[in-house]
């Protein structure tokens, strides 16, 4: 039973009629851009795929994917807002042999349906087009579904290690002592439960990005996209080893590389373009995920880590960014007036 009242009030902004604003149509071009990119993506991991509880995760996603753009382009139609060029057939060679082993797809649906909620969940509360947050919503419930049916399986198939577990407080434990933020000198306290979850959360995204990126190595073409894919894996690996490292020195167990889950071949089944934009967009998102990690944080010596990928992250997303651009593959956002 739902325990809120309804409200009667009919706002204007929420009518359909009303004109798109910047954030429905920021919202809206970012989501087209990722599931058109997903769309490619998972077209491919379903031409090499033997489990058939994984085939069906794949079509689930692809499913999604699709149906999120259909609704998109209805909502662009009705206000005469031009198509995202977005990705294409173009972007992927479905003839291309494996690259990445059935267990690497679960992974990778978990890692690219987070960023997607993450999208989801921030436009929620910005969007005031009744019909356009409700698409939303809709979006963020969908992934929600599809999160649970990959986390079952990844348990199911013992993928994943059981999660950490720490001892149940005996009671209130109030912080009176200025050492709780300690991590580098003197008495350092025992992780507690947020640092564990993000440290964890970020271990689990980075193994899932290395393991990407270093398929994405063996097939990339421009040797400038190379280089940057290589320092992108060398970051990636750097970072993992560090956050490791803390759960480590505590005993607590941590998520397992996916390097295996790579095959060595070297024909390329995506395009460099979709390639490079897709670590750009990820590692872009991964700002969002460290900025959570930080709120959380309260010990010195991780906030540094965070504080220094976060440097590391933004070096990679710029440099990337200016290669998407030198090679006319980058479309602009909606933006504002030109008043100069």
């Amino acid at each position: 039973m739902n325990v809120m009242k309804p409200l009667k009030l009919n706002p204007k902004i929420s009518d359909e009629t009303q004109p798109l604003t910047t954030f429905e149509m920021g919202k809206l071009w970012a989501t087209y851009m990722g599931n058109s990119m997903s769309i490619q993506i998972l077209s491919y991991f379903l031409q090499h795929c033997d489990d058939e509880d994984i085939r069906l995760l794949l079509e689930n996603g692809l499913a999604l994917s699709k149906d999120f753009i259909k609704r998109i382009e209805g909502f662009f139609k009705k206000e005469n807002f031009p198509m995202p060029m977005g990705f294409t057939k173009d972007d992927v060679n479905l003839g291309a042999p494996r690259l990445y082993a059935d267990e690497f797809y679960v992974h990778y649906l978990k890692y690219a349906a987070k960023a997607g909620m993450s999208l989801y969940a921030v436009a929620v509360p910005l969007v005031m087009r009744e019909d356009i947050r409700e698409f939303f919503i809709y979006c963020n419930q969908c992934a929600t579904v599809l999160l649970g049916q990959i986390n079952n399986v990844l348990m199911g198939k013992k993928f994943i290690a059981t999660p950490p577990i720490i001892p149940i407080p005996e009671g209130i434990d109030k912080i009176d002592k200025q050492t709780y933020l300690n991590g580098f000198f003197g008495n350092v306290r025992p992780l507690q439960a947020l640092e564990i979850i993000h440290l964890y959360d970020n271990i689990e995204n980075n193994t899932t990005s290395k393991a990407l990126l270093l398929g994405f190595c063996q097939i990339v073409q421009d040797e400038k996209i190379k280089v940057l894919f290589k320092r992108g894996l060398d970051m990636t690996d750097k970072a993992v080893k560090q956050y490791k490292e803390k759960m480590h020195i505590e005993h607590i167990q941590s998520p397992s590389y996916l390097d295996h889950l790579v095959t060595t071949s070297t024909y390329p089944p995506f395009s460099d373009k979709i390639m490079l934009f897709h670590k750009v967009d990820m590692f872009a998102m991964k700002v969002r995920s460290f900025g959570n990690s930080l709120a959380v944080t309260a010990r010195r010596d991780i906030d540094m880590l965070y504080v220094r990928t976060l440097i590391n992250i933004g070096l990679f997303v710029e440099d990337g960014m200016n290669i998407l651009i030198n090679k006319g593959w980058l479309e602009s956002p909606p933006k504002a007036y030109d008043r100069v």
